[in-house]
């Protein structure tokens, strides 16, 4: 079975490795969101994989990394695209999640990405 909890957070990034003219190698925003996808058999007693306050929990550290702050000024977030802001997202937050697997962020209404590790 797998769940998943979105949550979403406000940053600052610009794209310096896009070409010349570009309109994302300027200073802008965007209200990310976040979906992180956890894996795992549904427990007997509980009826559930596991408590999504318990995915509220490992994520509130990394979301108060990231919320209203400049992406590009995190150290492995020089480049800070949807790409490798998942697997970012992904290296933290997979050692205090080990059944999670897959981590979702979406930059606009319309455009995103989703990492699943290696």
């Amino acid at each position: 079975m797998e769940i998943f909890r979105e949550f979403g957070f406000e940053a600052a990034h610009r794209l310096p490795r896009v070409p010349e003219g570009h309109k994302c190698a300027r200073l802008h925003g965007h209200s990310y969101r976040v979906i992180v996808h956890v894996d795992a058999p549904v427990d007997p007693e509980s009826g559930w994989v596991m408590d999504f306050g318990d995915i509220k929990r490992a994520f509130k550290p990394i979301r108060d990394r990231l919320d209203h702050y400049y992406l590009n000024e995190l150290d492995g977030l020089e480049n800070p695209t949807s790409e490798n802001l998942a697997r970012w997202i992904w290296e933290r937050l997979r050692p205090v999640l080990p059944a999670l697997s897959a981590v979702t962020v979406r930059e606009t209404c319309t455009s995103g990405c989703t990492y699943q590790g290696e």
